[in-house]
């Protein structure tokens, strides 16, 4: 074979990583490269759809099913492809970063399914989206094991029988990977998360008995799936292995996409396993899309809507409808609470919640559902071992009961609940909060017992945007402004100093993330994702 050419990648502005070298190859940066040429262009053309349509709901204040794919809706003979044995049940998934110890503990936690997440719940740093490669890598050679400086605990695999299987999340389609850039460009950090995870790892797992199996977040129509689907095509051509073998399961986390959620398992099919209920993400872009739409689309506090108010329902509903009726997992939301060491009365009760909601989605249909700490496994895995048995999953339950019409995804006002001066509160404590972690590198941070990522700051800084452009008006009297959220930030700044110390606090990055909250929050240009001027200020 003849030498490659030298691939036209650079790596710019990056500080070298140690064994950079094993994840930065010739050969993985050539195939980065030719994924970037072929289908950064359409990606690109695909973002400015995003504006277009968005301009259009600011008009029309609705959204529909699609006249043009009614076909696809209508045809009820196609299905997606069978699950391979490694994806086939999926009871209980946990999610999280892939730095080494999560790696580790994510693996052996007795969960199925591990989201190994680079998007939204790592913040992407040149240390995080490398150093990231390289421990999937070595948990599939089994040479990773961890041992915390601070505790002196050792980490170490458990039996390959006994590990979750891995599906990858990618960095959504808008954001870009600026230390990869080809003449000057960048390549979008979808193609850099997806394009160096495919190449050195999908024979790996072929051979361990899986294969490359993937998340893929912020979708927000057919047509970005059929993106997905070309590059699937072509990827698995340029490596050398059967069509099919890569599995990708979409989270339905967009207000338009859960419009499309059977066109986009359609233009997955040969590659679809399923879809994924993403409450925040939800939310956040229900509140971006109708964001002019009027007092009837003003969301109350994140924490009073849960997953049973009506047009929650609904969208869960039709998706575990839709999946089963084309053969593809429905997976459920997340179970985001953090277990206290030192306050068992609120574990009793957090545990109690989780088991409420974990038995509703098992008896809604769902074939799995999500935790965030290993601690909550068990507890996930007893409600869909009630309802499954010894069955893989409940994809035979087709719930021909479900009819959901297109007003009933954005029937936003039915739910009785109203925006609170606490909801302001608590939206302003978490985003500054998080903000300053994700600017130090952390992107899944256990903030009040929750584990938090950057869905919890978009929903949050969302909030503070509606509510004052709405001229909402709390139970207190006061009137959600500026200069509410200004004060409101300023005394939750003031409080986290006194709480952790002058030195602390100056050696963090919180002036930083109280400043970029309350400029994503307050400006009158509503920023389609936070993480955009976030990532101007990572470093």
């Amino acid at each position: 074979m003849s030498a490659l050419a030298p691939s036209p990648l650079a790596i710019v502005d990056a500080e070298p990583l140690p064994r950079q070298e094993e994840v930065l190859t010739d050969a993985a940066l050539a195939f980065v490269a030719e994924l970037h040429r072929l289908f950064t262009p359409r990606r690109d053309e695909l973002l400015a759809r995003r504006a277009e349509r968005r301009a259009e709901i600011a008009r029309t204040s609705t959204l529909d099913f699609l006249p043009e794919t009614a076909a696809v809706r209508e045809d009820d003979s196609w299905k997606v492809a069978p699950a391979p044995a490694a994806l086939n049940d999926r009871r209980v998934e946990i999610t999280g970063p892939t730095d080494r110890k999560m790696t580790i503990n994510a693996l052996n936690s007795g969960a199925k399914v591990w989201l190994a997440d680079f998007e939204d719940a790592s913040a992407p740093t040149w240390e995080n989206v490398i150093l990231g490669q390289l421990n999937l890598t070595d948990a599939y050679e089994r040479r990773i094991d961890f041992t915390d400086e601070r505790t002196g605990k050792s980490y170490a695999l458990k039996g390959a029988d006994e590990l979750a299987t891995v599906v990858m999340r990618p960095r959504g389609w808008h954001l870009d990977e600026r230390h990869l850039q080809v003449e000057g460009k960048a390549v979008p950090g979808a193609l850099v998360d997806f394009g160096l995870y495919f190449f050195h790892n999908a024979k790996r797992l072929i051979e361990l008995g899986k294969g490359p199996y993937f998340y893929l977040p912020k979708t927000e129509s057919y047509l970005e799936a059929r993106l997905w689907n070309d590059i699937f095509v072509f990827a698995q051509d340029y490596v050398g292995i059967p069509q099919g073998t890569v599995r990708a399961t979409v989270l339905i986390e967009t207000i338009t996409a859960a419009y499309q959620m059977e066109e986009i398992l359609y233009e997955l099919r040969d590659h679809a396993s399923g879809l994924n209920a993403g409450r925040w993400d939800y939310l956040f872009s229900i509140v971006k899309n109708f964001r002019d739409g009027g007092s009837k689309f003003v969301l109350p506090d994140r924490n009073l809507v849960t997953m049973t108010a009506p047009f929650m329902r609904a969208y869960t509903e039709l998706l575990v409808r839709t999946c089963h009726k084309r053969g593809a997992h429905a997976i459920g939301g997340m179970a985001a609470f953090i277990p206290s060491r030192k306050d068992a009365e609120v574990n009793k009760v957090a545990f109690e919640k989780v088991a409420n909601d974990k038995d509703r989605e098992a008896g809604d249909g769902f074939d799995g559902s999500w935790v965030a700490h290993p601690d909550l496994v068990p507890i996930a895995m007893k409600s869909f071992d009630a309802v499954l048995g010894d069955k893989p999953n409940q994809k035979d339950r087709l719930r021909e009961d479900v009819s959901v019409a297109p007003g009933d995804l954005i029937a936003i006002d039915s739910l009785d609940a109203k925006p609170t001066y606490d909801g302001l509160v608590n939206a302003v404590q978490v985003g500054i909060r998080y903000i300053e972690a994700w600017l130090r590198g952390l992107g899944a941070v256990a903030i009040f017992n929750l584990m938090e990522d950057a869905a919890t700051a978009e929903i949050s800084r969302s909030q503070i945007w509606q509510w004052i452009n709405a001229g909402v008006v709390f139970e207190t009297g006061e009137t959600a402004t500026a200069d509410l959220a200004r004060k409101v930030a300023a005394d939750e700044l003031a409080a986290i100093r006194k709480e952790i110390g002058d030195e602390a606090f100056t050696s963090g990055k919180w002036q930083q993330a109280h400043d970029l909250l309350l400029q994503v929050s307050l400006d009158a240009d509503y920023a389609d994702f936070l993480t955009l001027p976030a990532y101007e200020q990572l470093r």
